[in-house]
């Protein structure tokens, strides 16, 4: 237990009433989870705001409110205090209450649209493989060590991560490498991180429901690079448009990887195949078990970070020789007669571009790629023509169907998916709203030697439809249809 006081050091307190020394049970932002003993940070958060609720956590026992506004009643034997801006400072606070975590591990967070979880996960990897102890916060999983949790976003709120990282503290861990998503940034939920190194990815169309304009979308991700500290490293793609923007107002060392340009971290893909790539890395020759245009930056991306964190060259291309794609991450499965199933988390108009494209990359020409695509419900809505378009462009065939509708009406998604087939397409589109039988229909479709893509859930193994989630995993329904099992 630690004192008011305290949690508040650095923190600028313009009011308060009670003795600051209080001790602190737990720390809390959500009224319902409010235990005698604890303080409750009152936080205005994106649909609910927390001084709405200061009545119920103190009911609930609170002995300490932390707000922005002070409340009308001020009850004996709770103290309180105001500050500026508690979104931001319950990070610091939750920081400060598991004993600032991130102070004792290297921590680098990766942002960007697509390759996120690739990255992060693959460093994870790495680190293992290089045998220290090391911590994972990404959308598939959280890790700490070898001990694994569910995911509930791509990057949990602060208090989830604090409790993470002081686990991985508890632990051992050295390193954690996380995901840092654009919603994460915007609304404070890395304050109170002590950031070592950040990696940028790429910028493409995505989460325009809640961020509105490219522009939001772009600043929010430049919000994180501008706030790392002068000792960390910034490490971005040189060869996305949108690369050089994150490292102009940042004090920390600039780093860039490249494959198509001057970089401190160059690479060229040498050969490409079905299991794998032959690439030049700073000139020396390494065989990946990666496929794709995009995997070669994936790689980069974790070689350049690896090399800031001090590991040695030779050490990181013996490495890198051994890592496997991540679960959902143009995964292949093959059937007994000979046609491929690609199974890859692309959710975007540019994944799912760069997707197809890694496969035209390693086709003879004679093969049909037929894709299986669908846009998650009550998202943006945008990009739902665009992934479309992007399908029937780099596809002979293309299924549309159901990826997550949420509260949608799966027909009113493929609509709006429709609408980006151009007339010349047309005849080679099928809407299908049941997601196996638009699988099914595809893996029919298919000769031997055929690749089929399906595209949108990755590693997820359930469909949420109307509030309900039930399962569904792409790998196991094209196993089914392929007789694999």
């Amino acid at each position: 237990m630690q004192t008011l006081k305290k949690l508040l050091t650095g923190i600028p307190v313009n009011e308060s009433k009670g003795d600051l020394n209080v001790r602190i049970r737990q720390v809390q932002f959500d009224s319902r989870k409010v235990a005698p003993g604890d303080l409750f940070v009152a936080v205005k958060g994106t649909h609910t705001d927390g001084h709405q609720f200061i009545a119920k956590a103190i009911e609930q026992g609170a002995v300490a409110v932390v707000c922005e506004e002070m409340p009308s009643e001020l009850p004996d034997g709770v103290v309180f205090v105001r500050i500026e801006n508690t979104q931001k400072n319950f990070g610091i606070i939750a920081s400060a209450f598991y004993g600032n975590p991130s102070d004792n591990l290297k921590v680098v967070g990766v942002t960007g649209t697509n390759g996120k979880t690739t990255i992060a996960t693959l460093l994870y990897k790495t680190f293992s493989l290089l045998g220290y102890k090391v911590g994972l916060i990404s959308t598939i999983k959280y890790y700490v060590g070898d001990d694994e949790f569910p995911a509930t976003h791509t990057t949990p709120d602060a208090l989830a991560i604090q409790q993470l990282m002081a686990k991985m503290v508890e632990a051992g861990c050295e390193y954690c490498f996380m995901e840092v998503s654009s919603h994460a940034v915007d609304q404070d939920r890395i304050s109170g991180i002590q950031f070592n190194g950040a990696i940028f990815t790429n910028l493409t169309h995505d989460h325009l429901d809640y961020h509105h304009t490219f522009a939001e979308y772009l600043k929010a991700k430049k919000k994180f690079f501008d706030q790392l500290p002068p000792d960390a490293f910034a490490l971005t793609n040189a060869d996305d448009k949108n690369g050089m923007v994150m490292l102009q107002n940042t004090t920390a060392r600039k780093l860039t990887y490249t494959l198509r340009s001057m970089g401190d971290f160059r690479c060229k893909v040498l050969e490409k195949h079905f299991d794998g790539m032959l690439l030049s890395v700073d000139g020396h020759e390494v065989w990946t078990h990666f496929t794709g245009l995009f995997n070669a930056y994936n790689l980069m991306a974790v070689y350049g970070a690896t090399q800031m964190l001090g590991v040695s060259q030779d050490e990181m291309l013996r490495v890198m020789s051994e890592l496997r794609p991540v679960a959902g991450r143009f995964e292949i499965i093959r059937s007994p007669e000979g046609k491929y199933a690609v199974v890859d988390y692309a959710h975007t108009p540019d994944a799912v571009k760069n997707v197809l494209s890694g496969i035209a990359e390693i086709r003879t020409g004679n093969e049909q790629v037929i894709t299986v695509v669908g846009a998650g419900g009550d998202r943006d809505k945008t990009k739902r023509p665009e992934m479309a378009a992007e399908a029937c462009r780099l596809s002979d065939k293309v299924i549309l169907t159901s990826d997550n509708p949420r509260s949608e009406e799966p027909g009113q998604i493929l609509a709006d998916m429709e609408a980006g087939v151009e007339a010349q397409y047309k005849s080679k589109v099928l809407s299908i709203v049941n997601r196996k039988e638009a699988i099914r229909t595809a893996c029919m479709l298919a000769r031997p030697g055929d690749i089929i893509l399906v595209a949108g859930k990755g590693h997820e193994d359930y469909q949420e439809i109307k509030g309900v989630k039930y399962h569904f995993d792409d790998k196991e329904v094209i196993n089914e249809i392929f007789g694999n099992n």
